[in-house]
């Protein structure tokens, strides 16, 4: 399996000891990953009265700053899903008689892979390396050492280190100054005049004017660039890998839930309480204005609020899949979560690939089947289904990409 994002346990309709729940709820969101190729947005802007597609576009889209869309929910189940999956490994390789130093060598490993791995995609089709700590591959791998020590470590231990990051990381966000009533926005890439800006204590929290943009300013600088580093366009930060690794926290936790010897009702019941003191945790933290919900920079809040979701969301799918065993209908998705780092790696690096090669051998009137508004998007399927068909040779094959 795909390495960190994929290394989970017990029962697979295709390899022995794997939770199947945990594999196609990963496919689940890696095709919302892939899915990005439908391109609803364009749909959404040639059919401006329809509220459908509008409601499609806005779960393809992050939301510019506070709150959530399901889009907003893939990176957080990504980071969630590797503590799920640690949980299982750490403890079989234990159990196997492999040394902790031998453990932790591997997890620097793989933390070392997965930095570089994130950095060498988003650097693909630049002039020199573009060295960037945002993306998901690069949080996972930023954390996943402290992860791995928190997993040899009693649960007591992962309880108190994720209050203490949230905590943490909360009281240095609300210490750093806010910005100034004349501080100039439009110098770090938002608008002056933006309705996102937050106010009160909660501009501590604000779009490029906040800790995380300060620490990149310089950290970031430390690295050779094109050009001197001012400012994310999106507000994504570095420093959002100390919640991330919070979420992994969340899942290394729930991972310990599914592997107890509690039945399958009572771990289905506790994953589904928890996710709910999550999200009403994290909603009333932003309510309050104590610390609003934004993915873009992983507020603790959205650590609470997210990391619910993702606790409901794995009780639905161990319920239906390893307890109900309802399966047949998700194989799809098994061929996509089995391989999650292949289906990474093939969306960041040929999906527009592929688009351009459908075109130029189908010609775009292929696409027009269903008029012109709808040509992105039947194009996008196509797309994904040639990505989707890649995956399965690779699965009939017994082809997992590792790490």
């Amino acid at each position: 399996m795909a390495g960190a994002l994929s290394a989970p346990p017990a029962v697979s309709p295709a390899l022995p000891g794997r939770l199947a729940s945990v594999d196609i709820y990963r496919g689940f969101v890696m095709l919302l990953l892939l899915a990005e190729s439908l391109r609803s947005c364009e749909v959404a802007e040639a059919l401006p009265g329809s509220v459908f597609w509008a409601f499609f576009c806005h779960h393809q889209s992050h939301v510019p700053w506070v709150g959530a869309s399901l889009h907003d929910l893939i990176q957080p189940s990504f980071s969630f899903l590797v503590g799920v999956a640690l949980a299982f490994s750490a403890a079989s390789r234990s159990a196997a008689g492999q040394s902790r130093s031998r453990l932790l060598l591997h997890a620097l490993w793989r933390a070392l892979v997965l930095v570089f791995l994130g950095i060498w995609l988003r650097s693909v089709g630049r002039p020199q390396t573009y060295f960037t700590f945002e993306d998901t591959l690069t949080q996972i791998g930023l954390g996943y050492v402290f992860l791995v020590l928190l997993a040899l470590r009693p649960r007591r231990d992962q309880w108190l280190a994720l209050a203490l990051i949230l905590l943490g990381y909360w009281a240095a966000f609300a210490w750093y100054p806010r910005p100034p009533v004349d501080f100039d926005y439009a110098a770090v890439g938002v608008p002056a005049d933006w309705p996102h800006h937050l106010s009160g204590f909660a501009a501590h929290w604000n779009k490029n004017s906040n800790l995380a943009w300060a620490f990149d300013v310089w950290f970031l600088n430390l690295f050779p660039r094109e050009h001197p580093f001012l400012f994310n366009g999106g507000g994504y930060a570095t420093l959002s890998f100390i919640p991330t690794l919070g979420t992994m926290i969340l899942g290394l936790l729930a991972g310990g839930i599914l592997r107890s010897d509690r039945s399958p009702g009572a771990r289905v019941r506790w994953l589904t309480l928890a996710g709910l003191g999550g999200v009403a945790s994290g909603w009333l933290l932003g309510a309050l204005s104590l610390c609003p919900v934004v993915k873009r920079i992983w507020t603790p809040s959205f650590t609470l609020w997210s990391g619910g979701v993702c606790l409901i969301l794995l009780a639905g799918a161990y319920a239906l899949i390893d307890v109900w065993r309802h399966r047949r209908w998700a194989f799809p998705l098994v061929v996509i979560g089995m391989n999650s780092i292949a289906a990474y790696c093939i969306y960041e690096l040929s999906a527009r690939f592929i688009a351009a090669s459908l075109r130029t051998h189908f010609g775009e009137g292929t696409f027009r089947v269903a008029g012109d508004p709808y040509l992105p998007f039947v194009q996008g399927l196509a797309v994904v289904l040639v990505m989707w068909l890649i995956l399965f040779w690779m699965y009939r094959r017994r082809i997992f990409l590792r790490i």
